[in-house]
């Protein structure tokens, strides 16, 4: 039976973020590049994003404050349809189930689960279960599955051996992926995060970039939960170092240490190889470096990085052929991956809410006004 929900009506302000929620952008912070669309990993034709959310108190003190998040790079046709992918690791202090074998393969076969750290197998688990129920034997007779997990620690707002993601919110996570504006902040594996000491969680950006072979879309997806506030940076000012430090979260945990980590996942509609996409994932840390991470020795920066190009040569069969742009004209698909994951970390800090959590732990959401004030004070903001 489900504890009963007892304290959402005491939290001082909204604690689910949905699609509508401030970006980024609608504080005039400049950023470089030019955005698609929605901005987002989804304005990567077939790239759908579902989340489910967990804030639950309970009688015995505990807290959810957890959640998953699913990326599927093709949609529905994720369940039997791979995608060319590679993976990188600027520091592994964390985890990122089945990555070995996308190295080994080349391939991403399913979704792009994220979620918090104690969660890893139970969503590990009922993701197989997922698409045992759902995808087509292999020739063993099994709808064999390696999925793609990962996760960062949200125990300062979230009971994490309460164990609270089960099944059904894996199940919901995949089954409610859709295309469109994607929701940021609280949301999914992000509900507990926190980064540079301001409430954080899941943000998303996207670029478009021009090379000799056309226009091609990237887009980043952040699971952000890293980061202390004197080494924030934000579009080139020192705003950790502006913000007062009353505005800092009340977190239990010393942080002389950068104990968090960033979870980074990457999309393009480039027709990009394997080897190509290791080198487009490595690039994550450099978006992360453009607003102050450094990867501590306690943070798992781990990033995965996928082509939705050349669906119909990668179904199974034999003397397959694909096309790839030239190392020559990737250059671009760089710059627009670390411009993406910037803005997409900045995303999840402005998208979310001030929260209270486990043991009464409250972490403050960055002040948007006095954001503004730093940011003008550099005279980099851009005034209405």
């Amino acid at each position: 039976m489900k504890n009963i929900i007892l304290c959402l009506a005491m939290l001082a302000l909204p604690v689910i973020t949905d699609a509508a929620e401030p970006r980024a952008r609608d504080l005039g912070i400049p950023f470089d590049g030019t955005p698609g669309e929605l901005n987002a990993i989804t304005d990567v034709s077939g790239v759908t994003v579902g989340h489910s959310t967990i804030i639950e108190d309970y009688p015995n003190g505990s807290a959810a404050r957890s959640g998953v998040t699913a990326v599927l790079p093709r949609g529905e046709s994720s369940i039997m349809l791979p995608v060319f992918a590679g993976t990188a690791v600027l520091n592994g202090a964390g985890e990122m189930t089945g990555s070995i074998w996308v190295e080994a393969s080349g391939f991403l076969e399913g979704p792009v689960m994220l979620t918090t750290t104690q969660s890893v197998g139970m969503v590990f688990e009922e993701t197989i279960k997922w698409r045992v129920t759902h995808a087509e034997r292999d020739v063993t007779g099994y709808a064999w599955s390696d999925p793609v997990v990962a996760e960062t620690w949200g125990g300062q707002l979230n009971d994490e051996n309460g164990f609270y993601v089960h099944g059904e919110h894996v199940v919901e996570a995949i089954e409610s992926a859709k295309s469109g504006p994607v929701a940021e902040g609280n949301v999914g594996g992000g509900t507990g995060m926190t980064c540079y000491q301001f409430k954080c969680g899941i943000g998303t950006a996207s670029r478009l970039v021009e090379t000799e072979d056309g226009t091609f879309t990237v887009g980043a997806l952040v699971q952000a939960n890293y980061g202390w506030r004197d080494i924030l940076q934000i579009a080139g000012v020192p705003v950790g170092r502006e913000i007062p430090v009353e505005q800092i979260a009340d977190i239990r945990t010393p942080m002389d240490d950068e104990m968090g980590s960033i979870i980074v996942v990457i999309a393009t509609d480039a027709p990009l190889l394997p080897h190509q996409l290791k080198r487009v994932a490595t690039r994550a840390g450099l978006g992360i470096a453009r607003v102050g991470g450094m990867a501590s020795n306690g943070s798992g920066d781990i990033f995965i990085a996928f082509s939705t190009a050349n669906p119909t040569e990668l179904r199974s069969g034999t003397n397959l052929s694909a096309r790839l742009l030239g190392n020559q004209q990737i250059t671009p698909v760089f710059s627009g991956a670390v411009l993406a994951v910037e803005e997409a970390i900045v995303n999840a800090m402005i998208a979310a809410r001030t929260m209270t959590g486990f043991e009464g732990t409250t972490v403050n959401a960055i002040d948007h006004e006095q954001l503004r004030g730093a940011l003008r004070k550099y005279n980099r903001l851009e005034e209405e």
